[in-house]
């Protein structure tokens, strides 16, 4: 059994926080003893955490203010690794390891495409966490662990960052009994009660994940009583719901907010959409893979060609085409649903629990400076 750390800033709505708290319980079904340690605390996913997995919270106001705490943790408890997880939590993690004597033992993560992410977040500290990071990323004595071939090319193609400074490990998205589990029924209504077909996206309302592309797409299909659900929060949610209104569509568009089960939701589908102009690995497009429902995704950097086999698996589109993806999107509609039902479903079992966490410990246990 080893003592593993991983660190967060919360365990708030996005994908990376989800995936940790994934990625803790596979861990601890792995055999290990798990603590994960928010520097602020809270979040929608803290609740349904394992409660086998030992829960940390220092209450630090901000993030780059937790290295006091941190580093004080650290001192006190010794774990065989520790991973870090987000760009401006690796930094602060950096900090506190170096301080405390723990630096050799920490391992760093980058969930999304480097040379895009960096720019989304406008404040000043996390801007200057994405200056250090690439430098301190040279410095230190284990290699990043990214979530895709992709995000690791891309942190070594626009940053200082060199190939021996990069490693890859798979996102723990899907239970191991996947295949076997029934989905629970759909909450929206446009899903318990079809009149149409019904187009689904899950993400945040936010321009990485193209959703003004989809709403467009949306109102160019030929099928007129088509019906598009997007579920998620953000600061777009206004300007979406007046795209929809401007082009027409706005009764056959809902942006109910955050889903409790998106899976159930995917699984009554007629067609899952990622619409995004960027990704590191989405773990959306594997649970929508997962559920057997048609999908359709954008070719973006980086992650859904290597998903979809280069569109094997699945139709690729350009990113920000939006009549590309209304046809994909029409193609998918008009063939049977059980087509490549097959196909999808392997597609997703490389990111069961079992075998994505294998790549963790690898990484994290089997690394020479561990």
């Amino acid at each position: 059994m080893k003592k593993l750390l991983i660190i967060l800033h919360d365990l708030g709505a996005g994908g990376a926080e989800k995936m940790m708290a994934r990625l803790a319980t596979a861990l601890v079904d792995a055999g290990n003893d798990v603590t994960l340690l928010m520097l602020t605390g809270g979040g929608i996913h803290a609740a349904s955490l394992d409660p086998r997995v030992k829960k940390v919270e220092l209450h630090s106001p901000r993030t780059v203010r937790a290295v006091p705490a941190l580093t004080r943790f650290l001192r006190a408890n010794r774990f065989d690794a520790q991973l870090a997880a987000l760009t401006h939590v690796n930094v602060v993690a950096i900090a506190a390891a170096t301080l405390s004597g723990s630096l050799k033992r920490l391992h760093v993560s980058e969930r999304n495409a480097f040379s895009h992410d960096k720019h989304v977040n406008p404040d000043f500290m996390v801007r200057i966490a994405y200056l250090l990071a690439p430098l301190l990323y040279r410095l230190i004595p284990n290699p990043v662990i990214c979530v895709s071939r992709g995000v690791a090319q891309d942190l070594v193609d626009t940053t200082i960052a060199r190939r021996r400074d990069v490693t890859i490990a798979d996102n723990p998205v899907l239970d191991d009994d996947f295949r076997e589990k029934v989905p629970g029924p759909p909450s929206h209504r446009w899903l318990l009660e079809k009149s149409g077909a019904v187009i689904v996206a899950v993400g945040r309302l936010a321009p990485q994940k193209g959703f003004d592309t989809l709403i467009t797409a949306f109102a160019a299909l030929p099928e007129s009583n088509a019906r598009l659900i997007i579920f998620g929060e953000g600061a777009l949610r206004a300007d979406l719901l007046e795209q929809a209104h401007a082009l027409g569509v706005a009764e056959r568009v809902d942006l109910p907010g955050y889903a409790h089960d998106p899976l159930a939701e995917v699984a009554a589908a007629d067609c899952f959409v990622l619409s995004s102009r960027f990704e590191g690995s989405p773990n959306a497009l594997v649970e929508a893979l997962s559920t057997g429902t048609p999908v359709v995704a954008t070719r973006c950097p980086h992650g859904p060609q290597d998903i979809l086999g280069g569109g094997v698996v699945a139709p690729l589109v350009p990113v920000e085409d939006p009549l590309a993806l209304a046809q994909a999107i029409a193609q998918q509609l008009a063939t049977p649903r059980d087509l490549q039902r097959h196909s999808r479903l392997a597609a997703a079992a490389r990111f069961m629990n079992a075998s994505a966490v294998q790549t963790y410990l690898n990484a994290m246990i089997g690394s020479p400076s561990s």
